[in-house]
């Protein structure tokens, strides 16, 4: 299969592609037939010093621009990457599996929002004056130097630009690692900064398994580290890049909980668990996929909830009426299900869905357990695909202590009519990211990211500016120098 957007070769480096067959292969397959649209190569020790040099070269030149000048190119990019998003979807689809009817809208739109609002913000990164009688202190925000990106495979396109965006934008560069199983997407947005006046070398994209992304956050060269991953990955960077003193970024997995109470608007609650569950097939770092339902709406809740996933269209990604695609790979199919029979051996009462979806590519039904008790496999651990989880609860105390009982903290979400509690309880989750009578909405204007065992940093908003520079703090002396020596 020929992709109308195919990138050309395996790296994108100093502003060209790059290729070196001598790298593990690595085969970019559609999930949604199995069939390999591209090959590449992981990147040989060569390619990561060729990216890693381009960088640091860049990087100097880069910094010594205006804020407005870069924020100029940002937006630039901003701009191509909207007047392509047909192009680029379709690429996301075949590199995700995930439907044209979420890519057309929340992929490539997603990273240009962040390329437009960090170019608009570049030109306002400033410090401070602070007067100390005839003496004064100055603060400036400088770079980091080079970063280094590592990619999740659930939204290719919109996680480069959400960390390419912040990092540009303060004076960084930055060479940014896909997931091997979603490598296309990266290599366009290079394509695009190249095309929207960015330096070459600038913004490199290298592919390849964990030991490339163990090269390139342990090089003394890299000034700092962001990750999309699970937790588990997120532990082993973490030490890694803190064994250099390296600045870090940990957006990581979550178990997070969605509370509905019983004066929740009913239609509203079921669309959120869906959007929470079921939006890109469960394959979303934030989803609710513990729904505590107040005893009192509950047989209502799960009645319409089982109505409405039936009429859920699973199939070709590439068809726009298609609501629900594959799963990214056989594996993690297989992986999902293992969930699905723990489930079902555990207690948990099966509502719908729980199978495989016979023919090509890697379906699994939507899929949904009531009375699922808090110390079951399916209400612990992070299972990443379209499986949801119902717990009843009777008590706001009760919820939000069943609720705050695992070791992550990504997000939580609250379904009331009431606007105190819903303040309240939100107020009382240990999640960083929170939601009122929605679910999963991440502007790029807001921030976005964990507390505990699910990260350190923000993405996106003004609070990544700190996360992409540091201070520099300037005393200026205006009269003679006393000392007593």
């Amino acid at each position: 299969m020929t992709l109308k957007c195919q990138p050309s070769a395996s790296h994108f480096i100093n502003g060209a592609y790059v290729e070196d067959t001598q790298g593990a292969p690595i085969e970019c397959v559609f999930p949604a037939t199995g069939e390999i649209v591209a090959r590449l190569h992981s990147a040989t020790p060569a390619i990561v010093e060729q990216a890693i040099a381009a960088a640091k070269a860049a990087q100097k030149d880069w910094a010594r621009r205006s804020g407005t000048e870069r924020g100029r190119v940002l937006r630039k990019a901003a701009d191509i990457m909207r007047e392509r998003n047909r192009a680029l979807s379709e690429l996301e689809t075949y590199d995700t599996g995930k439907p044209l009817q979420e890519t057309l809208y929340a992929d490539a739109t997603s990273g240009a929002d962040a390329l437009e609002y960090f170019g608009g913000l570049a030109g306002s990164i400033t410090g401070e004056h602070i007067p100390l009688g005839e003496d004064w202190v100055y603060t400036k925000r400088i770079p980091l130097g080079v970063c280094v990106g590592i990619g999740a495979w659930n939204y290719p396109t919109q996680i480069a630009c959400w960390k390419a965006a912040p990092a540009l934008a303060c004076g960084n560069a930055m060479i940014f690692k896909p997931s091997e199983m979603t490598p296309l997407c990266a290599l366009k947005v290079a394509e695009i900064l190249i095309e929207a006046g960015a330096p070459a070398g600038l913004f490199n994209v290298v592919q390849g398994y964990g030991d490339v992304g163990g090269a390139l956050v342990t090089d003394p060269r890299v000034d700092k580290v962001s990750l999309t991953g699970s937790a588990t990955t997120g532990k082993k960077v973490y030490a890694a890049a803190a064994a250099g003193m390296k600045h870090v970024t940990m957006e990581l997995g979550g178990k997070s909980p969605m509370i509905i109470f019983d004066d929740a608007d009913l239609e509203d609650a079921v669309s959120g668990a869906m959007l929470g569950n079921f939006y890109s097939t469960g394959q979303v770092c934030s989803n609710g996929t513990r729904v505590f339902v107040q005893k009192g709406i509950k047989d209502a809740f799960l009645k319409r909830f089982t109505e409405r996933a039936a009429l859920i269209k699973l199939g070709d990604p590439l068809d726009e009426d298609t609501q629900m695609g594959p799963m990214i790979s056989g594996a993690q199919r297989d992986l999902v299900m293992g969930f699905v029979e723990k489930g079902k051996s555990e207690g948990a009462r099966l509502i719908c869905g729980g199978n495989i979806v016979e023919g090509d590519g890697s379906f699994i039904a939507p899929t949904a357990f009531a009375d699922v008790t808090g110390d079951m496999t399916i209400a612990r651990e992070e299972i990443f695909g379209p499986v949801m989880s119902v717990l009843d609860f009777e008590t706001e105390d009760e919820v939000v202590a069943r609720a705050n009982d695992t070791d992550l903290g990504l997000a939580a979400g609250v379904f009331t009519n009431d606007i105190k509690r819903a303040h309240r309880v939100t107020d009382r989750l240990e999640a960083g990211t929170c939601f009122i009578n929605t679910y999963n909405d991440a502007p790029v204007e807001a921030p976005f990211g964990g507390v505990k065992g699910s990260g350190v940093g923000r993405e996106n908003s003004k609070a990544a500016i700190e996360h992409y520079s540091q201070l520099k703090t300037v005393y200026v002396k205006m009269g003679p120098v006393e000392s007593p020596y």
